[in-house]
């Protein structure tokens, strides 16, 4: 956790606090969530016992933070919206462009990572030395007229030297600049790293005159390493995720197209009717997790996860009641009843693996809400590998067969939970932690009316999907295995683009946030020429190799032969699908989100989905048909959403950010 940073305002009368969420969230919206995590945490504050009982949330904050740290946080400063993202569902693929925000982190947690931002702009606009200046002769120095070096001075310990105002001869010699008894009262150090001049005070200042001058600028360069260096994580995060559920899909498809099918049915059906509502419920704890940190009572943080997991968990059981019935209901739906039959022992195997499926999404949040996003990589990064290793041994090496995909799945959920529980006892995170306690069975309607918007959210992002897979399953067992090998591509070339958006809308909410508009643009088409570039090239190797990849995932010829004749059609909407993916980045950096979710809703229930149903049964294209409709569904998100974004006034949406901040 870095130390909390005093940053002086340069115009007091214009000081504003920051809230955690507005560059994301319209200005009523905004309002409106603020108030219900307020209105939990004042609950919350009001039942301690330690003497502040009835204390409102402003004096909350103001006791990690100090009332003059908030208020003197500059008008154009990035301290109070630096965002980073948090990490979707694993194995779930939004099929709206995932149009939820980026986690809200606390204040504290991204002064130095917007301190860190505001410097590199600075320097690369020229107005703060470099971080290493080079030694020049005194020719050079004469002839800039500043008559100073740039040589690396070696730092004493604890403390930079300082340079006086009168060494400019011995800099002029080429020497370095040796302290006096007044060096440290009189001058900055030429010779320290950004001239000594990197202090947070004076980078305030800076910044908040540069910023009023318009002397901010960035090039494509800039911003494309920026992206580029923030995406490549969150890709391998997300591949990691992913693997969870892909590794079931190629182990199984390597019995027959049956059990393929079955597999894809299951996991799809436990998505929909149980990890998707974990996910979206759970999504209300990247406010009031954020909210309750911020509040200065940090064991509130672990109070709101000890109630979600209670929540979770008492959901869990109708979700493990639907699961019981999974055949049943299934072969209602299916004409293919072996397919049922095995969808359904799926099912009922998973149920052991719910509870710690629904720790971990809370978990999740709590040590995202303390600024520790690396700790979900540090999980996958074990639990994959074992994952793939259980599903091998399970399957093939004990000879358990379908059987042993679905128990690796469990161990893997429950070990998940317990891997964080780990990170956070012995890495870091138990500062937040209260001890088990009974208050966390009270108090749950503020976290249910967060909760519930969530899970809407989630559920029309990826239930589209999965209409699709079972309308492939009506027509034959092969077609559901065709199916689920398209699906599965589509998925795992998605975690290119996805994390891309990600980067490009915390980019562009940042920018806008600090009232800088025209970089805010400049990223804006960056991004749109990367996910240009990606969906090109997810688009030439399914294309290319697409008489290859159906022999990974299975061993049926009718299977492979399907799935390689179709695949051209998925190929073909990869531009389209990178494309509207960057563009609901952009927007839910602009705060714009709501235009790009009544796009989406529109595009895919509207136009997508009849298309498929139209073409695969009315005009018999199968396959062909039930793919058309994503197709062109992404096509017309790309369009619309384009235009908007053409069109879209970025000075405007500097303005508007900056009015919510201030209501923030």
């Amino acid at each position: 956790m870095s130390k909390p940073i005093n940053r002086p305002s340069r115009q007091p009368s214009e000081q504003t606090s920051r809230s955690f969420g507005t560059s994301y969230r319209s200005q009523y919206a905004d309002q409106s969530i603020a108030s219900i995590a307020e209105e939990s945490i004042a609950r919350d504050l009001a039942g301690t016992e330690d003497g502040t009982a009835g204390e409102s949330v402003e004096d909350g904050l103001a006791r990690t933070e100090s009332r003059q740290e908030r208020e003197h946080l500059g008008q154009h400063s990035m301290a109070g919206f630096y965002r980073r993202p948090s990490y979707a569902a694993a194995g779930l693929r939004p099929f709206l462009g995932s149009q939820m925000p980026e986690s809200n982190v606390p204040l504290e947690q991204d002064r130095e990572a917007a301190l860190n931002e505001e410097r590199s702009l600075l320097r690369d606009n020229n107005l703060l030395p470099p971080k290493h200046p080079r030694r020049r002769d005194s020719q050079a120095s004469q002839g800039s007229g500043k008559g100073l070096t740039h040589r690396l001075s070696i730092p004493g310990f604890g403390h930079r030297k300082r340079s006086t105002l009168g060494d400019e001869d011995a800099a002029e010699d080429g020497d370095a600049i040796e302290p006096t008894e007044t060096t440290g009262l009189l001058g900055r150090d030429p010779n320290a790293p950004y001239g000594g001049e990197d202090d947070p005070e004076n980078i305030d200042k800076k910044w908040e005159e540069a910023v009023e001058n318009g002397q901010i600028h960035t090039t494509w360069q800039r911003e494309t390493k920026f992206l580029t260096k923030s995406a490549a994580p969150l890709m391998l995060t997300f591949v990691l995720q992913n693997s969870l559920t892909m590794t079931s899909i190629f182990t199984v498809g390597h019995i027959g197209k049956i059990e393929l099918g079955a597999v894809s049915l299951g996991s799809m059906t436990a998505n929909i009717t149980g990890y998707a509502i974990f996910h979206g419920l759970a999504t209300s704890l990247d406010t009031l997790c954020a909210q309750a940190y911020g509040s200065g009572k940090k064991e509130l943080v672990g109070l709101q996860l000890q109630r979600m997991v209670y929540f979770l968990w008492a959901i869990t059981i109708p979700i493990a009641i639907v699961w019981l019935a999974g055949t049943q209901i299934l072969a209602v739906i299916i004409p293919e009843k072996e397919i049922a039959v095995l969808a359904g022992r799926y099912l009922k195997v998973l149920i052991l693996g719910a509870p710690g499926y629904a720790a971990f999404e809370s978990g999740k949040r709590y040590v995202q809400a303390q600024g520790r996003f690396a700790a979900t990589s540090y999980v996958l990064l074990i639990a994959a590998p074992l994952n793939i290793f259980m599903h091998w041994l399970f399957v093939w090496h004990f000879k358990w067969g379908f059987i042993g995909c679905p128990i690796a799945v469990v161990i893997t959920e429950n070990l998940m939970p317990l891997l964080l529980f780990l990170y956070v006892r012995f890495v870091g995170g138990m500062e937040c932690w209260p001890g088990f306690s009974r208050k966390a069975f009270s108090n749950w309607w503020p976290m249910v009316r967060l909760a519930i918007p969530g899970l809407v959210m989630v559920m029309a992002e990826f239930l589209a999907f999965e209409i699709l897979t079972l309308a492939s399953a009506r027509i034959s067992a092969t077609h559901l295995a065709a199916q689920t090998v398209l699906q599965s591509l589509s998925v795992l070339t998605y975690q290119l683009p996805f994390p891309l958006s990600i980067a490009a809308s915390t980019r562009v909410a940042n920018l806008i946030g600090a009232t800088l508009p025209g970089p805010a643009k400049v990223t804006g088409k960056v991004t749109i020429v990367l996910g240009a570039i990606v969906g090109v090239l997810n688009m030439v190797l399914l294309s290319s190799l697409r008489d290859y990849i159906p022999h990974l995932f299975s061993n049926d010829p009718d299977v492979i032969q399907l799935a390689s004749q179709t695949l051209p059609v998925n190929a073909a909407f990869q531009l389209f699908d990178a494309l509207a993916a960057q563009l609901n980045g952009l927007l839910r950096g602009l705060g714009r989100q709501e235009f790009g979710g009544y796009v989406g809703l529109f595009a895919y229930y509207a136009i997508g989905v009849p298309i498929s149903f139209g073409t695969a049964f009315g005009l018999h294209w199968d396959l062909y048909g039930l793919w058309a409709g994503p197709a062109i569904a992404l096509l017309v998100v790309a369009v619309i959403e384009g235009i908007y974004i053409y069109k879209v006034d970025w000075q405007q949406a500097a303005d508007e950010a900056a009015q919510r901040n201030a209501i923030g």
